[in-house]
């Protein structure tokens, strides 16, 4: 693979920029979002889908970085992008990595929300399931999945109404819930990785409906922390060579 080179110049521009939610234009002002941060340090065109990161990757840093207040985003992507660029690499890769997103959607973020729902037993069915790596193991995981989707909707249901939904939902959206289902679009083409992201979504929402709300932010934090793990992860996959190129010396 050819090696992917990065002026140090950009690269020490990072430690001054504030990333910010949304699309950007190139209009000088040095607004950027995480991924078109990642265009810039790599030389392309303005991108919100640069062609030197995974597009798995791409859509989940591109939904979390929406998702998050100013703090969390910086405090947390920021630190990441040298480690996005050169990820675009095969089929193969981009497969593997969407299957890791919607395991970390079944077995940890769901159960989480599900603990918090007081459906400990739920929580623990789903994090004993075998790590999902295909259609063969999500379907084996899908009655889990299920059981837990059908017993979150009858929690949701005897629950708060609409106003704790809201407050719910824009937890788990910082807790890169939303992320980590766009994310897992590509193994979602598979029937089994359809209906077994699709159940730990409805039963995460569900059972993040009706959790206690003082605990809210100690799990969003844990999510959060596990989140950055799995992007790095997702990252180690496969990489192409990143070299950085000292700009900066006058001759």
């Amino acid at each position: 693979m050819t090696t992917l080179t990065i002026p140090r110049s950009r690269l020490l521009r990072l430690e001054s920029v504030t990333l910010d939610s949304g699309a950007h234009s190139p209009d000088g002002t040095g607004t950027f979002c995480v991924m078109e941060f990642c265009a810039y340090l790599a030389g392309e065109p303005w991108s919100d889908a640069p062609q030197c990161v995974s597009p798995v990757i791409a859509a989940f840093a591109r939904a979390w970085n929406d998702a998050l207040a100013t703090e969390p985003r910086n405090r947390l992507l920021k630190p990441l992008i040298p480690e996005l660029l050169g990820t675009r690499t095969t089929a193969d890769d981009e497969e593997t990595r969407a299957w890791m997103a919607t395991d970390w959607l079944a077995r940890v973020q769901t159960p989480a929300w599900l603990r918090l729902a007081g459906l400990e037993s739920h929580a623990r069915a789903l994090e004993a399931c075998a790590r999902i790596t295909d259609a063969v193991t999500a379907q084996a995981a899908f009655p889990a999945l299920d059981a837990a989707r059908a017993a979150a909707r009858a929690a949701a249901r005897a629950a708060a109404g609409a106003a704790a939904w809201g407050a719910a939902r824009d937890a788990a959206r910082a807790a890169a819930w939303d992320a980590a289902w766009a994310a897992a679009g590509a193994a979602a083409r598979a029937a089994a990785g359809a209906a077994a992201g699709a159940a730990a979504w409805d039963a995460a929402g569900d059972a993040a409906r009706v959790a206690a709300w003082d605990r809210l932010t100690p799990t969003v934090e844990a999510l959060q922390s596990s989140a950055v793990s799995l992007l790095r992860e997702m990252c180690a996959v496969a990489k192409r060579p990143v070299e950085v190129i000292d700009d900066t010396l006058s001759t």
